[in-house]
C-alpha cells in the first residue's frame, strides 16, 4: 500500500478506485478521504495513499470491494428524460419527486447523475456507474458542451444575441458566453432559442436571460457532450445504452474502454451519438 522512495509506486490511487467502484465522482472521493470517512487496512486513509489487491477498504464503516483489473468492466450508462417537477437529489425535505426513484436497482454501487436540472427544467439526465466517468463530463476543466431549447418571453435583439456569443454577460458569479445561439422562432410572445455552453453552473441559463431582461417559461436539455435525447424517449422514461456507444463515450474522454473489439451493428453509429470532436 505504502510507496517507497526511489521505486515505481505500486498499486492504484484510492480516490481512483472508490470512483472505479461506483461509490461517487472522484472530486466527491477525495472529499470523503479528507473527511475521515473512509479506512483502509483499520487506519483513516490519506489524500495520495494507494491501494493494491488485499488491501481492505471500508467507506462509512461499510467493506468496498477493489476493482482493479488490467481491463476493467464497463460502467452502465442510463438516458432518462426528466420532467418538470421532479429534482436531481436523494435528499429533500420537501419530499418531491425524485429522479433516482425510477432508475433500476444495483447492488454494491450508485447510480451518480452526471450534470443536474433544475425542479423547473426537463430534458437529458445520464447516469452512470463510473465516478471517472462522471468526472470526466462534468469537471469544468473538460469544457464538454451542453446544449438546451429555451422559450423566452420576448425576443432577443441582434445586439443581444452578438454580445451572447462574442463577449457575453457578466453575472454575479463571472462571465456567461454562448458558444452557439440561433433564432428558433415563436408565436405571439414567446421565442424559441438553441445555445450551447461549456459549464453547468447553477440555473445559468435561466439567471442569463433574465439578465437580458427575458424570463424563460420553458427550458430543456437536448444534448450533453456527443450524447443526444433522442426523440424516442419521451418525458418519463429510459433507455440504457448498449455496449458499442458506452465504448464509444469512453473513447471521447479519453477513458479505457477494455479490449478494443467490434460490435454488431451493421457499421452504422448510434444515432443517440453525435459525431463531434474528441476532448483533450
Amino acid at each position: 500500500m505504502n510507496d517507497q522512495a526511489g521505486t515505481t509506486p505500486a498499486g492504484e490511487r484510492l480516490q481512483k478506485v472508490l470512483a472505479q467502484a461506483g461509490i461517487g465522482s472522484r472530486r466527491e472521493m477525495e472529499e470523503w478521504i479528507s473527511a475521515g470517512r473512509v479506512v483502509v487496512n483499520g487506519t483513516v486513509a490519506t489524500l495520495g495513499m494507494r491501494v493494491s489487491e488485499g488491501d481492505k477498504i471500508q467507506v462509512d464503516g461499510r467493506h468496498v470491494r477493489l476493482q482493479l483489473q488490467s481491463e476493467p468492466a464497463l460502467p452502465r450508462v442510463l438516458l432518462y428524460h426528466k420532467q418538470e417537477g421532479e429534482i436531481v437529489s436523494r435528499d429533500d425535505p420537501k419530499e418531491r419527486a425524485n429522479v433516482f426513484d425510477a432508475l433500476p436497482k444495483l447492488r454494491g454501487q450508485k447510480w451518480i447523475a452526471i450534470g443536474r436540472l433544475d425542479f423547473n427544467t426537463s430534458g437529458l439526465l445520464i447516469f452512470t456507474t463510473s465516478g471517472e466517468l462522471a468526472n470526466r463530463l462534468m469537471h469544468p476543466r473538460f469544457e464538454v458542451e451542453r446544449e438546451y431549447a429555451v422559450r423566452v418571453q420576448g425576443e432577443m435583439t441582434p445586439d443581444q444575441m452578438r454580445q451572447m456569443t462574442k463577449q457575453g454577460i457578466e453575472l454575479e458569479d463571472g462571465v456567461v458566453r454562448f458558444e452557439q445561439l440561433s433564432d428558433e422562432g415563436g408565436e405571439g410572445f414567446n421565442h424559441w432559442y438553441r445555445l450551447v455552453l461549456k459549464e453547468g453552473r447553477n440555473r445559468v441559463v435561466r439567471r442569463t436571460f433574465e439578465a437580458l431582461g427575458l424570463p424563460v417559461s420553458r427550458l430543456m436539455r437536448v444534448r450533453f457532450g456527443i450524447i443526444n435525447l433522442p426523440p424516442r424517449i419521451k418525458r418519463g422514461m429510459m433507455a440504457e445504452l448498449g455496449e458499442g456507444e458506452v465504448r464509444a463515450i469512453l473513447e471521447w474522454v479519453g477513458l479505457p474502454a477494455g479490449v478494443a473489439r467490434q460490435t454488431v451493428d451493421d457499421g452504422r453509429r448510434s444515432k443517440l451519438l453525435r459525431a463531434r470532436p474528441r476532448k483533450n
